[in-house]
């Protein structure tokens, strides 16, 4: 017998673990899993979709994230470890162009689409079997009931035949009770869905340190521990930020366009430092400060980065030769980052109550984040001001979970001093571009 027909003993215990057993043994239309970080929803999905397929000849699946390319570093790479866990390698080839993984001994398929191109995610076929299973990874991510009710009508279609059955899977994590999640799949019972919450409890998987990590969390943040360690649902009240929203949108479009004074969107950039618990944080954003509108384009999120790799992100980003504003607590990193190549960075200014400042700066503005910037979405929904012991609101936001919140009121001080004048030529109610711009003292702008 080839390597494909020998037959490979799995202990499926040891390789999924205990806490999934509702969710493993679901055949429900819905299996909706909310869950804190490191509570394996999103492996156990992974595994149990190989197994099945494996199991089931004539299954396909079908993995949806709001946004196609975050796939390659997320499910698809998820889907991969699954295989390797299983110890079924060669069983399986994957594909980048296409981004695909096929099953060999029956050309069963794993496509991935996005809601970017939702002409293509709804006409999605397979040559072979039925299309039974859909995953919808992060799917707090996708703002809009109506876009997934679009998926859902769509995929899976049509009568599937037993053993074979249909399902959707989504897993995500909560952090804001006013999503359409909540009120779709929890607030209300339905025969058709499976509700769970899970959380780091149940993954024997992790090691003391990383348990040191929540326990830490426990005690100091208890309310962040409730959405990030115990999957409980984010709350609304409280936030530092409340005028900012998620929605799809093309930048080049937007800052080409002109307000109807004349002013252009300005692209400014903001650099947090982190190491080994605290992550380097990026974020990039185009300004309108006449019309009060800020839209979140691009951010980079990741601990352990030194500073030659913060550099190579910067540039593969594009932005090497943009003004970037980054921590002052770091001059030697500004230094370094200067000297490898990221010549116009330079160093935010610190001073006294400069946070509540560029606070209440960003508050005067409505924020659009687009929803690939997925680490934004999650510290905005969770910065929140500090409360007392007694529980009464303290005017300082907490320090905790507000790595590119930090990088956002770095990247707003070149919009600071900008003050919008009248002009006595266009009437007292238009506005002009006389006012000054933190800018115009060093450096230009990028458009």
């Amino acid at each position: 017998m080839g390597k494909q027909d020998e037959v490979k003993k799995i202990n499926l215990a040891e390789a999924v673990g205990r806490g999934y057993r509702k969710f493993w043994d679901c055949r429900l239309r819905y299996r909706v899993v909310k869950g804190g970080k490191a509570s394996k929803k999103s492996t156990t999905a992974a595994l149990w979709f190989i197994v099945q397929l494996m199991k089931y000849p004539q299954s396909n699946l079908l993995v949806v994230r709001n946004i196609f390319n975050t796939h390659y570093n997320s499910t698809y790479a998820q889907l991969k470890w699954a295989i390797n866990r299983l110890g079924v390698n060669d069983c399986w080839k994957a594909t980048v162009s296409p981004l695909e993984l096929r099953y060999i001994p029956t050309g069963q398929r794993i496509l991935f689409r996005g809601f970017d191109d939702v002409f293509k995610l709804a006409s999605t076929t397979v040559d072979s079997g039925y299309l039974c299973w859909v995953w919808v990874e992060e799917a707090f991510e996708i703002d809009s009931q109506a876009d997934f009710d679009k998926l859902d009508l769509s995929v899976p279609r049509g009568e599937i035949p037993p053993p074979l059955f249909k399902q959707t899977t989504l897993t995500f994590n909560p952090w804001d009770e006013r999503h359409w999640l909540k009120k779709r799949f929890f607030d209300t019972e339905s025969p058709d869905v499976l509700a769970l919450t899970t959380n780091y409890k149940c993954n024997e998987f992790l090691d003391e340190t990383d348990l040191a990590v929540y326990e830490r969390l426990r005690t100091e943040n208890p309310r962040r521990y409730a959405v990030a360690g115990l999957g409980d649902w984010g709350v609304s009240e409280g936030l530092v930020y409340e005028r900012w929203e998620t929605a799809e949108f093309v930048i080049s479009s937007i800052t080409g366009n002109k307000s109807p004074d004349g002013w252009k969107y300005r692209h400014v950039f903001g650099l947090d430092y982190g190491y080994t618990n605290d992550p380097t944080a990026f974020i990039a954003m185009a300004v309108n400060p006449v019309d009060k509108m800020i839209y979140i384009y691009g951010e980079h999120y990741e601990t352990r980065m030194l500073n030659d790799a913060i550099a190579a992100m910067i540039i593969a980003k594009g932005f090497s030769k943009e003004r970037i504003r980054a921590d002052s607590a770091e001059p030697k990193s500004n230094e370094d980052l200067r000297r490898i190549g990221i010549t116009r960075i330079i160093s935010a200014r610190k001073g006294r109550d400069s946070v509540l400042n560029g606070i209440a700066k960003l508050q005067e503005y409505r924020m659009i984040v687009h929803p690939s910037c997925s680490n934004t979405i999650a510290e905005l929904s969770s910065y929140r001001w500090e409360k007392s012991a007694v529980g009464q609101a303290q005017n300082r936001p907490e320090d905790d979970n507000n790595h590119l919140m930090d990088a956002m009121r770095y990247a707003m001080e070149d919009i600071l001093f900008f003050r919008p004048q009248k002009s006595h030529n266009r009437g007292r109610n238009n506005r002009t571009m006389k006012g000054v711009l933190a800018s115009d003292f060093k450096g230009g702008w990028a458009v």
